[in-house]
């Protein structure tokens, strides 16, 4: 059998070569890092902290405020435009009584920079309305008594107006969800899901999806 002839490799080859091809990845990075940097300060978009314009577009119409870049979407609506409908109870996003619609989906409002809102759609409680006439949800917790103290009202209301939204015959299991990030203390959820479930009902009755019999869907 011929001889194989032998690689010449040392330790010392090896450890070269992988310091030579650290070291270029290294600048390799840095050199990436650079460009980053280089390219964020060129279109640097910071603001504040002085107030500074902006407009949202709430319910419907188009508002001119000045406000500093720090103000959430909650104060803004409550202390800038008047709508004192989202209610901030915890202020740190765990009750969810400033839940708002932003693009239809409810957002809490205590958690989002109202620059951040720019651009988007927003609707609150006061926008659900149409004139005196009230949102279908907001008359069947009147009717169902879905409300006790009323800080937590205004955040279920647009928690289960969203849900019929996107799920137009909801079961209980859907209004338990929709409404699992909302915080009641005084206990009212029962009343809450059945105000619910009683509009899509009535949806569903309207449309001649559902007919009743002697008080009962047949």
């Amino acid at each position: 059998m011929a001889d194989v002839p032998k690689t010449k490799f040392s330790r010392r080859g090896f450890l070269k070569g992988a310091g030579v091809t650290a070291a270029t990845t290294v600048i390799e990075s840095a050199n990436a890092l650079a460009r980053e940097t280089k390219d964020a300060l060129h279109h640097d978009r910071s603001v504040g902290p002085d107030a500074l314009p902006v407009k949202l577009f709430v319910n419907g119409h188009e508002h001119s405020v000045m406000i500093e870049p720090r103000y959430t979407l909650a104060d803004t609506l409550r202390d800038n435009l008047g709508l004192t409908g989202t209610k901030v109870v915890c202020d740190r996003g765990s009750c969810s009584a400033c839940t708002v619609w932003i693009d239809k989906t409810p957002s809490l409002a205590c958690m989002t920079l109202a620059i951040d809102a720019v651009g988007r759609e927003i609707t609150t409680i006061e926008g659900l309305s149409h004139g005196d006439t009230m949102h279908p949800v907001q008359a069947a917790f009147v009717k169902h008594d879905a409300m006790q103290c009323g800080f937590c009202t205004p955040g279920m209301v647009m928690s289960c107006a969203a849900l019929l939204e996107r799920t137009p015959n909801p079961n209980l299991d859907d209004v338990k969800h929709a409404v699992s990030g909302n915080l009641c203390r005084c206990g009212t959820y029962p009343k809450v899901f059945a105000a619910t479930l009683d509009v899509a009902q009535q949806r569903l009755q309207a449309a001649g999806l559902v007919t009743l019999v002697a008080g009962r869907e047949a």
